[in-house]
């Protein structure tokens, strides 16, 4: 490895700036030495993006949509199971998805209002950054291969300006066990990600979250892609991990002084 390295201190964490050499390969020596940590390895000093891109299971919210919603079926162990496979990039994500759907026929629509009441909850820190990041400019926006009758509330409560998402089908009240239209894939948030940086326009600075493998391709093709709580092989490919904080750690790592923080 050759690379001139210089430590940025963060409150909550650390941010590296790499200029020049193996990212790669520094990104692996440092996390060896400090693992588990909150950490940014950048190729010059962060700025606040002008975009934030996110996923929302398991990085949003405290939970899996689809698990929890099985779970008024009486099979969250068997579709859990799958949700894991896919998120550890062991299973094609269309394929799992499709999968646990048709698993969920005929569940009454009121399960999932029940389980928004009951088992949805905001990760700690995500309105904050979400709120934090708007007032500086940013644009925000919550994209998932879950569905949009959680997605939608969810991004309300939170305060994202954009949602793209999945939907579950639902005639007579019923699940039909099927989809309305395409799949929000790992394939769909990349091009979210760059179809809203080039309407911000040439060299935007942006910001992606997620924790698993369909959320690989955007947190590589975000200016800075942070893992969170994430998945082995998500954490890889990212610029930045917080394993430690909550999602005020990525304000941390962006170097947004605290008293800048939104709290409302």
């Amino acid at each position: 490895m050759s690379a001139d390295v210089s430590k940025l201190a963060a409150p909550g964490g650390l941010q590296f700036i790499a200029h020049g050499g193996d990212r790669t390969t520094l990104s692996d020596v440092l996390d060896r030495t400090f693992k588990p940590s909150d950490m940014l390895i950048a190729d010059s000093e962060p700025r606040v993006p002008q975009l934030f891109v996110s996923d929302m299971d398991s990085t949003m919210i405290m939970a899996e949509c689809i698990d929890e919603l099985a779970d008024f079926a009486g099979l969250k162990p068997q579709i859990a199971a799958i949700t894991e496979r896919a998120m550890q990039g062991e299973l094609d994500f269309e394929s799992a998805l499709r999968e646990r759907v048709l698993l969920l026929r005929g569940l009454s629509e009121g399960a999932i209002a029940e389980c928004l009441a009951t088992r949805i909850a905001p990760m700690p820190g995500a309105r904050v950054l979400v709120e934090t990041l708007k007032a500086k400019g940013c644009k925000t926006v919550l994209v998932t291969g879950g569905f949009h009758q959680f997605a939608d509330p969810v991004a309300e409560q939170l305060g994202f300006e954009m949602v793209v998402a999945n939907r579950l089908e639902i005639s007579d009240g019923q699940l039909t066990g099927g989809l309305v239209g395409g799949i929000t894939d790992s394939g769909v948030k990349r091009a979210v990600l760059i179809e809203e940086a080039a309407r911000i326009g040439a060299g935007a600075i942006t910001l992606a979250t997620g924790d698993g493998a369909n959320d690989i391709p955007m947190l590589i093709a975000a200016t800075y892609g942070i893992a969170y709580a994430a998945k082995p092989k998500a954490r890889e490919a990212a610029d930045g991990w917080v394993d430690r904080g909550d999602l005020t750690g990525v304000l941390e790592l962006l170097g947004v002084p605290r008293d800048e923080w939104v709290w409302e």
